[in-house]
């Protein structure tokens, strides 16, 4: 049943990276993310009440918070390294990034993933990398793809940090963390927008698209929370992390963009992947 959650969070990252994509086409990232960040909040916010009762302790709390913060730097930062180098280069440094870091910090906790399991790890991170490919892009300069790689990497860490720290709440503690989560990355965008004098007025339009976004964020969220409770955190963040593929398949149902050779080895890589990790 995690393996099952976990590839559905992936399935709901990847839309709501594709829905959030479609709208920081035609506005301004920060406007974009902080919509989608309140409506995440204003959804777990709803659903509280209505499900079973928790007990989250305030560690649990600050767990969430502490999620909430580094997830919104990382989002803030992936956007600046996009903005600066280029996807062929950002989306794999980010993406590997943000899945190695708690797979290794699992297996240095103690974790012990068998074999198959670690060849499936492998796999998934390779297939990341090939679908996140891109065969066409701007040529950029040298100093513009190295001044891309350094946000990027620290990206991938604030995401890698965000899946760290959730995993680290209690099963008793329900979905209260991500209550704080959002709370705290609400706060974060509010203060980017406020700090950087943004104006956070957009078309109705785009607006809708940032709050579906926003919908498909917190959904992958819970879907993730649930699974790295029961299941591997390895295991688990590695089969989270493949939400890079249902992107890049979105974009081929919805707007027609055909799939390079690498992109579709890096699908057809993931399934196998994803068999490893479950067969183990």
């Amino acid at each position: 049943m995690a393996y099952v959650l976990a590839l559905l969070s992936a399935g709901f990252y990847g839309a709501a990276d594709f829905t959030g994509g479609i709208a920081t086409r035609r506005a301004a990232a920060i406007p974009v993310v902080l919509l989608s960040q309140a409506c995440g909040l204003v959804m777990v916010a709803l659903a509280l009440p209505l499900l079973p009762r928790a007990a989250p302790t305030n560690t649990d709390l600050w767990w969430g918070a502490a999620a909430g913060l580094f997830g919104g730097f990382g989002v803030a930062l992936l956007y600046r390294a996009l903005a600066m180098g280029t996807m062929s280069v950002v989306a794999p440094i980010t993406a590997v990034t943000a899945v190695t870091l708690p797979v290794v910090t699992s297996i240095a906790l103690g974790e012990r993933p068998g074999w198959i399991p670690v060849m499936g790890i492998a796999l998934g991170i390779a297939s990341i990398v090939l679908i996140s490919r891109q065969t066409a892009h701007p040529p950029l300069s040298p100093s513009a793809h190295r001044s891309g790689i350094r946000p990027a990497l620290l990206a991938g860490i604030g995401v890698g940090i965000f899946l760290l720290a959730l995993a680290q709440t209690r099963r008793e503690a329900g979905l209260w963390p991500l209550f704080t989560d959002r709370i705290a990355s609400v706060a974060f965008f509010a203060i980017v927008a406020v700090v950087t004098r943004r104006s956070v007025r957009m078309p109705l339009n785009l607006a809708a698209l940032a709050i579906g976004g926003g919908a498909l964020d917190m959904i992958a969220n819970a879907l993730y929370l649930l699974a790295v409770r029961i299941g591997p955190l390895s295991a688990v963040v590695t089969l989270s992390s493949l939400y890079p593929a249902s992107t890049v398949l979105l974009a081929r149902a919805v707007l027609g963009e055909r799939l390079s050779v690498w992109q579709t080895t890096g699908v057809v890589t993931a399934l196998v992947a994803v068999g490893l990790i479950v067969s183990g």
